[in-house]
C-alpha cells in the first residue's frame, strides 16, 4: 500500500524505514553525520516549510524525502494503511 507524504508524492509503505521530526532530530550529531553522508539522495518534495523527513530503502538505495507534513500525521497515515491491510479498525492499531 502507499502513503501520501505531501503534495503529489507517495511512497510504498514497505519501503519506509523511518519517519523523523526535523526539529527534534536535526540537532543530533549522529543525524547530521547521516544527512551529510546521504546528501545526493535527498529529495525535497515541497517549497513549504519542512516538518519531517522520511528515510526509505528502495531497490537497495537509501533515499531521504523532506516533507511539509508533520511526522505525527505521517505516522497516523501509516497506521491507517496498516490497519486496512489487516482488516483492523484504527482503534485496534495501538499494537502496530
Amino acid at each position: 500500500m502507499y502513503i501520501n507524504i505531501g503534495g503529489d508524492f507517495i511512497l510504498k509503505d514497505s519501503d519506509i524505514v523511518a519517519i523523523m521530526d526535523i526539529e527534534n532530530t536535526s540537532t543530533s550529531k549522529i543525524t547530521k553525520e547521516f544527512l551529510r553522508k546521504i546528501g545526493k539522495s535527498v529529495i525535497n518534495i515541497s517549497d513549504e516549510l519542512p516538518k519531517s523527513f522520511i528515510i526509505t530503502k528502495e531497490r537497495g538505495k537509501t533515499n531521504l524525502y523532506i516533507s511539509p507534513v508533520s511526522s505525527g500525521t505521517l505516522y497516523k497515515r501509516v497506521k491507517i494503511v496498516k490497519a486496512k491491510g489487516r482488516n483492523l479498525s484504527y482503534a485496534e492499531t495501538d499494537e502496530l
